[in-house]
């Protein structure tokens, strides 16, 4: 594994905390969850408002992690900070491990520029998805890159085989990334609302979720902070946060899981509605299907293709090696399913892109990319023969399979590193 760097203090200098030694008692160890209410900041104004020091370290280290290599200089002319305060911010965040010194920038006369980069060991989160039809754990390094995954195809698990994934995955997965675990900074977790929501082929024991907090679940297996939120809200907040050139500031997206589920990001801001469960396009009507009581999810969803598979004789292991194989009568299922996806989805988009405006509906999941690449162009298509005010990019999400564990990994970063307004307030509070 690779040391902890030289002389880097503890992380708690930022307001974080270290994990309890291993074997010690977490039972009375309050977990925290991560606030739905959080902004994503994705630029990189510092505030000169009292007691907002917070913010600017945070705001710092974004606008290095978001550029690759930065100078001071350069850091003070997107941030609006002083020079002082750059180099004052800059040298904590080397004394924690978070950046180090690459050089300097040769460039015309006078004194070359110290180049500074993040240092990718700096911090560590977890990411956990628990969907209906698999399991996948992520480990991400301050930089964003994954460094290892792990998954699980499984059918509606149980809370015990959720577990039972992370005893056999967790460890190899840290020596697989080389991880210190001095430097994790937080688990989190992305799991659908209404685990108890019925769905085709669903087994009995998967009410046994009903009661059960995740949270509670994973504490003594995963003893760091923990955070949780959908699986649709943590790969919208992935798309929009991990990716660094990332040119949507307001998007939806649209997440085919074993169900489906969609997130609407708008101004970087994830929108959630008054009861938190916006973007629950699945629970729209389908007309289209012709049927009482029909609705999106029951067509387009992994759940709902694995019906038709099944009728056709087929079945449906893993979703992302579908068409692999010269198979005719499969390749007609599939046609089928994408020609009455588009037709279960055109209205709903209609709705999205007249309601609100955004620059792309981003399409992400389990499927291979071909597939939601002709998903994509069909409802592009399909949305070009409507006259509309405007009509937004439809295309697959760039982080389409992993965007849900990729997601709840950066929800420990959100919280703790990088900058939200929500920080920004609780400042100007006190």
């Amino acid at each position: 594994m690779r040391s902890p760097q030289p002389g880097a203090p503890d992380i708690p200098a930022m307001g974080l905390t270290k994990p309890p030694a291993r074997g010690s008692d977490t039972g009375n160890r309050a977990v925290e969850v991560h606030s739905r209410d959080a902004r994503l900041s994705r630029g990189f104004s510092g505030t000169n408002l009292e007691r907002a020091g917070d913010y600017n370290l945070r705001t710092v280290l974004q606008a290095i992690r978001c550029h690759g290599e930065t100078t001071r200089i350069a850091l003070a002319n997107q941030t609006g900070l002083t020079p002082p305060t750059i180099a004052n911010i800059t040298g904590r965040l080397s004394e924690m491990g978070m950046i180090r010194t690459a050089g300097r920038l040769h460039r015309g006369r006078g004194q070359p520029a110290l180049r500074i980069e993040i240092c990718p060991d700096g911090a560590f989160a977890i990411g956990l998805t628990i969907d209906r039809d698999h399991l996948a754990i992520a480990i991400l390094d301050l930089s964003g890159t994954v460094r290892a995954r792990a998954t699980r195809e499984i059918a509606f698990p149980s809370p015990d085989d959720v577990t039972a994934f992370i005893h056999d995955t967790f460890e190899p997965a840290l020596a697989e990334g080389q991880v210190d675990r001095s430097r994790v900074i937080g688990v989190g977790i992305a799991m659908p609302d209404g685990v108890d929501r019925s769905l085709p082929n669903q087994t009995r024991g998967y009410d046994a979720w009903v009661g059960v907090d995740p949270e509670a679940l994973l504490a003594p297996l995963l003893p760091w902070p923990i955070h949780r939120d959908n699986d649709a809200a943590a790969a919208a907040l992935g798309e929009a946060q991990y990716d660094h050139d990332f040119d949507c500031p307001s998007f939806f997206y649209l997440l085919i899981t074993a169900g489906l589920g969609g997130g609407l990001v708008v101004d970087r801001t994830y929108h959630r509605g008054a009861h938190r469960r916006s973007g629950e396009i699945g629970l729209m009507p389908d007309p289209t299907a012709k049927r009482p009581g029909a609705i999106v999810q029951d067509t387009v969803s992994l759940a709902g293709l694995q019906v038709r598979l099944a009728a056709a004789g087929y079945t449906l292991d893993s979703p992302e090696t579908l068409g692999e194989q010269d198979d005719p009568m499969l390749c007609a299922v599939l046609d089928r399913w994408i020609v009455d996806s588009i037709a279960a989805l055109t209205q709903p988009f209609v709705a999205v892109t007249t309601l609100f405006d955004p620059d792309a509906i981003l399409i992400g999941g389990r499927l291979p990319i071909w597939l939601l690449d002709r998903l994509a162009r069909g409802l592009d298509q399909a949305l070009a023969e409507i006259e509309l005010p405007v009509r937004p990019a439809i295309r697959p999400a760039r982080r389409a399979h992993d965007a849900p564990a990729i997601g709840a990994a950066m929800l420990p970063f959100m919280d703790q590193l990088l900058p939200s307004d929500s920080i920004l307030v609780q400042a100007g509070r006190g």
